[in-house]
């Protein structure tokens, strides 16, 4: 309680933190030239068989994509990246995160974010991890997937853990909402209270993913991974995957 107080009187400590999270919120707008917006990791196809066609329905899909996807998959490659120092032990997370995604768009998509995440950032940041990241991708030595990539960010701008794997899965969700609006379509408004619903579910999975290792990966959305391998023979398509 006394450091909780010597930080609030702290005026420019306060600032410090509040200046360094607004790096972080910046690599979330949407306007972030990574190219999530054109991802939907194979909810198009759900939206499609109107599988997905309510606010309720959303929520109910994004929650199983938060718990039973990214929580043993993507969330979990966040936090052994953030907490794995050796680069030959990292290059060999990338190979089994690709190894980990079944369907081949989404495998595409990760990569292709994390490759425009490093050099959207690069430029911008000082992240010796991403610089040395850059050479292994330039030298072929690397798929870059997303969580890989994120993980290393955060580290090296100093971000916790816990703020780390929270934020991964605050955009991973979030994202598919705002694609949900345009898809289904919804309203604004609707896209804003599922959100809302799924901040909690987000605080409970990001606990859950700090308590899990390697060992707990695990891809059983088996109905999820059908429908992003289903998503590439859809007639039309708003998204890549």
């Amino acid at each position: 309680m006394k450091q909780q107080n010597d930080d609030l009187q702290n005026l420019s400590n306060t600032e410090g933190i509040s200046t360094k999270f607004l790096y972080l919120m910046h690599i979330h707008d949407s306007a972030f030239p990574i190219g999530s917006y054109t991802h939907s990791f194979g909810m198009e196809t759900f939206i499609q068989s109107d599988t997905i066609r309510t606010k309720e329905d959303l929520f109910q899909f994004c929650k199983m994509y938060l718990h039973e996807n990214v929580a043993y998959t993507d969330g979990i490659f966040v936090k052994e990246s953030y907490v794995t120092e050796d680069m030959s032990a990292l290059i060999r997370l990338d190979k089994i995160c690709d190894a980990n995604k079944n369907a081949e768009e989404t495998r595409e998509a990760s990569a292709m974010i994390g490759k425009q995440f490093v050099k959207a950032v690069l430029p911008v940041s000082e992240t010796p991890s991403l610089e040395a990241w850059y050479q292994l991708l330039q030298d072929k030595q690397v798929m870059s997937h997303f969580p890989i990539v994120y993980g290393l960010y955060a580290k090296d701008l100093a971000f916790d853990l816990y703020t780390a794997v929270l934020t991964f899965l605050y955009s991973s969700t979030v994202g598919l909402v705002h694609n949900a609006v345009r898809a289904i379509p919804l309203g604004q408004k609707a896209g804003i209270e599922v959100i809302h619903r799924l901040i909690p579910e987000m605080e409970k999975a990001t606990k859950q993913v700090l308590e899990r290792s390697l060992a707990d990966l695990s891809n059983h959305a088996v109905g999820l991974e059908l429908a992003s391998m289903q998503h590439k023979y859809l007639t039309s398509r708003l998204f890549i995957s």
